[in-house]
């Protein structure tokens, strides 16, 4: 009986991640099923791309109120936890420690509110804010994955791009309420309807939610279900860009373009073979062959646009992070960590070193970070 309490009290990573998951997928569900009686709600004719279609033609102060102070308050709780998660615990476990309990409570009861907050008042933050300001949040969060993992898995098939450990410390320590910004701020962006879009949405936040929760876990550092995390965001993008545009829509961009980051930069921080990488490599560009086979060749050139936008983003963040860190030392007098000299394009100290954030790697574990045709190396988290 003590072992099964302990089992319970202290859940391994995987059986954590199980029982997120599920609690996700059943989250979900109950969104559909309470979304049937939002289909009375008068909305406007769709006016575009630019334009957001489910909020209301008249909205009021409370309307509006109810969804700013909710997200106000959600997202001013989770930054605390992290804070206090940063500050006191500083410690990486197997289970789960009170503050990731507290944290799964806070965000189960603001998906509650959220819920009780659409069928009285209806509108998200959508009705004060641009559409591209929730797709840039979601953009700029794997943005700083790529960086943050770049001393780990490199960026271009096992090699890292010459980013500053300085640059890569700071984004790990205090990426936690970048990346709650992120999921928080869509999660309210919408309303709980009840589409097929938004229904892949919310799962994809809850997902987000959950990993935001288990900061200080080693739950929350497995390679397997991060990579996940980021691969979700292709069957989401894909999923959704069908069902707007139909088989001849812009889906294919999405498609390959979220899965060419995976085989140029995410998979080699999985620890697969040489061989696999190459087998994968090969799988995909011959899926590339034959959709564009059938879509005509002329239009290959949508599947570069992802990721080149993305890395484009990571060379700009480096070099912004940069910046403000040396004119922070100079403000500051001149003080600083020992990777002062380090400039945007000198690596420094490994890394992958993490500098106490909750998305601090698992000590010394190990793997072969070397692409498809590339030289083996091994590398160590911090």
């Amino acid at each position: 009986m003590l072992s099964v309490l302990n089992d319970i009290r202290r859940p391994t990573p995987g059986r954590t991640l199980l029982l997120g998951i599920v609690a996700s997928a059943l989250l979900t569900g109950l969104v559909w099923l309470l979304g049937q009686r939002l289909h009375g709600i008068r909305l406007l004719p769709d006016q575009g791309a630019s334009w957001y279609y489910w909020k209301l033609p008249e909205p009021t102060v409370w309307t509006r109120a109810s969804a700013w102070l909710g997200y106000a308050a959600h997202q001013l709780a989770v930054w605390g936890l992290i804070y206090h998660a940063q500050t006191r615990v500083r410690r990486y476990t197997a289970g789960l420690h009170r503050v990731n309990v507290v944290a799964l409570a806070v965000n189960f009861g603001f998906i509650v509110l959220h819920t009780l907050q659409t069928h009285l008042f209806y509108d998200g933050l959508a009705q004060d804010v641009s559409i591209f300001s929730s797709q840039g949040s979601v953009v700029l969060l794997l943005v700083v994955v790529l960086l943050m993992e770049n001393g780990r898995r490199g960026l271009f098939a096992g090699r890292p791009a010459p980013i500053s450990a300085e640059v890569v410390g700071f984004a790990r320590k205090y990426h936690g309420y970048l990346f709650s910004w992120a999921a928080i701020y869509t999660f309210w962006y919408h309303p709980m309807e009840s589409t097929s879009g938004h229904l892949i949405g919310f799962f994809y936040m809850f997902l987000l939610l959950l990993q935001g929760s288990l900061f200080m876990t080693r739950a929350h550092t497995n390679r397997w279900w991060t990579a996940t995390l980021e691969l979700l965001v292709a069957v989401h993008g894909t999923l959704v860009a069908v069902m707007n545009s139909g088989p001849g829509g812009m889906w294919p961009m999405f498609l390959f373009g979220f899965l060419g980051i995976f085989v140029i930069t995410q998979m080699h921080g999985l620890g697969l073979s040489r061989a696999t990488r190459w087998v994968l490599a090969a799988l995909y560009a011959g899926a590339v062959l034959v959709v564009y086979a059938a879509r005509g060749s002329g239009r290959i050139d949508e599947i570069v646009r992802i990721p080149a936008i993305e890395y484009l983003l990571v060379a700009v963040l480096a070099v912004s992070l940069w910046l403000g860190l040396r004119a922070a030392r100079l403000v500051r007098g001149g003080g600083g960590s020992g990777t002062a000299d380090d400039g945007p394009g000198k690596e420094g100290a490994v890394a992958g070193t993490a500098e106490g954030g909750p998305g601090k790697e698992g000590a010394g574990s190990e793997e072969a970070d070397s692409g498809p045709g590339g030289r083996g190396r091994r590398v160590r988290e911090g």
